[in-house]
């Protein structure tokens, strides 16, 4: 009896899974994005389009996961995750930010950006000392 009621639980678990992820294209599409299938309870939606979930079926420090949103496809990192929600998915607060009234709001504080380390709009030093080596400039013609 108790193997029966093992093996509906996983048949359970599975088909919502599936049809959290979005049947089982979508599956596949989360399993080469993100190396997890999982399914849980939407907690809440940041304003860059990232989704955040809790399962308490799942162990402690795993039971709360983000899912990047889709517009970053394969380019997501840790610093896109701001840091009201980065406080709510590391356990330093169980309320998340859009129900914790103690969150201080200030008008000095700027709005969260991503590290762009590696991009473009990376910040790049400048020296203002002369080069000991000067590169050789061939004659123009």
């Amino acid at each position: 009896m108790s193997f029966v009621k093992s093996y509906l639980n996983v048949l359970t678990n599975a088909g919502r899974i599936i049809k959290q992820n979005g049947g089982i294209l979508g599956c596949v599409r989360t399993l080469y994005r993100m190396d997890d299938l999982k399914w849980g309870t939407c907690i809440g939606e940041d304003k860059y389009g990232n989704k955040y979930y809790e399962n308490n079926y799942y162990f402690f420090g795993r039971n709360r996961w983000v899912d990047y949103a889709h517009h970053v496809h394969m380019n997501y990192d840790g610093s896109q995750v701001p840091p009201e929600w980065f406080g709510w998915l590391h356990y330093k607060t169980d309320l998340p930010p859009h129900k914790d009234p103690s969150r201080p709001q200030y008008k000095w504080m700027i709005d969260h950006r991503m590290n762009p380390s590696g991009t473009k709009d990376a910040y790049m030093p400048y020296s203002t000392t002369r080069t000991k080596i000067e590169p050789w400039k061939p004659p123009q013609c």
